[in-house]
C-alpha cells in the first residue's frame, strides 16, 4: 500500500488486551510484538509514506475460545452472533480498561507509528456504551448521551496523555448505528463535537454495527456460501449458512454511500474529517475532497488495486476494478484478507458461481 503512493497506511484492527480480541490471529498489544511491528513501519517509511494503528477493543464481539474469558460489554446480555452470553464491565473495571488504551498507544509510538485511530464506532467496545442499544446501565455510564459518552472520556484522557505532542490521534467513529434503536445524527454529531474537545486530530467518519447491521458499514451483500467454506468451526459453519442471509442482510452499494452524512459533519464542526465508505474512483474522491474533507480513506479498493494511487496521479478518469463482491470480507476472519480476482488457485466452482452472482448485481 505505501508503495502504492498513499500518504498514511492503517494496520487494523489491533486489540489493547486479549479480552479485546474479536478473531484467531488478530493482532493484540503486548511487549513482544513491538519489535515485529517496527520491521513492518520501517518498510512502510522507506516507501515515504506515514504508520498509523487502529486500536480498539471487541467488547461483546467474541468467544470464551478466541479471547480466553467470558466476553465483557458495556451491558450483560447474550450476543447472538458469537454466540455467546456477555459480562458488562463493572464501574471499578473502567479505569483500567481506559489505561489499557494508552499503553496501547505507548506500545505502537514504540513500534514506530506516526499516529494511531482509535476504534470508537461498529458496534465494538467504546461504541457499545455510546449506542442506547447495547448501553442498559443503570450508573453513571449509562441512561443519558453524556452518560454514555464517559467511557469514551475515560479512553481519550488516556490515549491523549500516553500520544504526547509527536503523535496523531484519529477516532473512527459512527454517525449512525444503521438500525431502529441504535446512534442516530443528533446524537453522533453530539459525540464529534466531544472528541473535538478532547483534543482528537481528527475524526474518521463511518457507521454501522457488526452485531446488528453488519453491511450498513460495507455495503452490499456478503457471500454466504463463501464466508461459511472458509470457517473452521463446524457448527458455526453450518449455524451461518442456516440464518446467515437473515443475520446478515445487504444494503445496496453505490460510491460514497456515506457522504450526505458526512457533510453534516463537515458543515458542523472545525476538526479535520476523514472520508471513507465506497470510494473507488478519482473523480469521486476530488469530489469528496472539493467538500472540505481533509483526507479519504480506501480498503477495498487497494485491495484490488495497491497501486490505485498512483494510478490516479497518471489518469483523470481512473476508476479500479473492485466489483463489490465482498468476498475479501467473507474470507477476512478466516484467513488472509484477499481480492478474488488476485487469487493464484482457481475458485471453487459453488464459490465462483455465488460471487458472479453478487458482481452481476453492479
Amino acid at each position: 500500500m505505501a508503495a502504492g503512493g498513499v500518504g498514511m497506511t492503517t494496520v487494523a484492527y489491533a486489540a489493547v488486551t486479549r479480552s479485546g480480541l474479536s478473531f484467531d490471529r488478530q493482532l493484540w498489544m503486548r511487549p513482544e510484538i513491538v519489535s515485529g511491528l517496527r520491521e513492518l513501519t520501517d518498510a512502510v517509511h522507506a516507501e515515504g509514506a506515514a504508520a498509523s494503528i487502529q486500536l480498539g477493543h471487541c467488547g461483546n464481539m467474541s468467544h470464551k475460545s478466541i479471547c480466553g474469558c467470558l466476553p465483557v460489554g458495556a451491558s450483560s446480555g447474550f450476543n447472538l452472533y458469537s454466540p455467546t452470553f456477555v459480562r458488562g464491565l463493572r464501574v471499578d473495571e473502567l479505569p483500567e480498561m481506559a489505561k489499557a488504551y494508552g499503553r496501547a498507544v505507548c506500545l505502537a509510538r514504540e513500534a514506530g507509528f506516526d499516529a494511531v485511530e482509535i476504534h470508537a464506532g461498529h458496534g465494538y467496545l467504546i461504541s457499545q456504551f455510546l449506542s442506547p442499544s447495547t448501553n442498559h446501565r443503570k450508573d453513571e455510564f449509562g441512561g443519558t448521551l453524556a452518560n454514555r459518552m464517559r467511557f469514551m472520556e475515560m479512553v481519550m484522557e488516556e490515549v491523549m496523555k500516553a500520544a504526547g505532542n509527536d503523535m496523531a490521534v484519529l477516532v473512527k467513529m459512527n454517525m449512525r448505528d444503521g438500525f431502529r434503536g441504535g446512534m442516530e445524527l443528533d446524537e453522533s454529531l453530539q459525540v464529534a463535537r466531544k472528541l473535538q474537545e478532547l483534543g482528537a486530530h481528527a475524526l474518521v467518519l463511518s457507521g454501522g454495527f457488526v452485531s446488528k447491521a453488519p453491511m450498513y458499514v460495507m455495503r452490499g451483500e456478503m457471500p454466504i456460501r463463501t464466508m461459511t467454506y472458509y470457517m473452521t468451526c463446524w457448527w458455526l459453519k453450518y449455524g451461518v449458512r442456516l440464518v446467515g442471509k437473515y443475520m446478515i442482510p445487504s444494503v445496496p452499494f453505490r460510491e460514497a454511500y456515506f457522504l450526505e452524512d458526512a457533510l453534516k459533519f463537515r458543515e458542523a464542526l472545525d476538526i479535520p474529517l476523514v472520508y471513507v465508505g465506497g470510494l473507488v474512483s478519482r473523480q469521486k474522491i476530488e469530489e469528496v475532497l472539493n467538500h472540505g474533507f481533509e483526507a479519504v480513506q480506501m480498503g477495498r479498493a487497494l485491495l484490488n488495486e495497491p497501486d490505485f494511487v498512483n494510478r490516479m496521479r497518471r489518469e483523470e478518469n481512473a476508476r479500479c476494478n473492485c466489483r463489490h463482491s465482498n468476498y475479501c470480507i467473507a474470507r477476512m476472519y478466516t484467513l488472509d484478507m484477499a481480492c478474488h480476482q488476485h487469487l493464484q488457485e482457481e475458485l471453487p466452482p459453488c464459490l465462483k458461481k455465488e460471487i458472479e452472482r453478487i458482481e452481476s448485481k453492479g
